[in-house]
């Protein structure tokens, strides 16, 4: 089974799968694996237009959704 979630918030739609790939980006480009990645925590804060995220239970920081 495929599932496709989005969030849309005051007329403007936001695929949250898309989250996860500028997540593996970011990781990528500081020097780490995706295979390290063992956990990641993500939270939408769509008054801001941010996600908040948490990897492997240490390293945090947001980004622009």
């Amino acid at each position: 089974m495929q599932v496709k979630t989005f969030v849309e918030v005051q007329g403007t739609q936001v695929d949250t799968d898309r989250f996860l790939e500028v997540l593996k980006d970011m990781w990528k480009n500081e020097g780490n694996k995706v295979k390290d990645m063992k956990s990641v925590q993500m939270y939408y804060k769509p008054d801001e237009g941010n996600v908040y995220y948490v990897i492997n239970g240490e390293v945090t920081g947001n980004f622009q959704a």
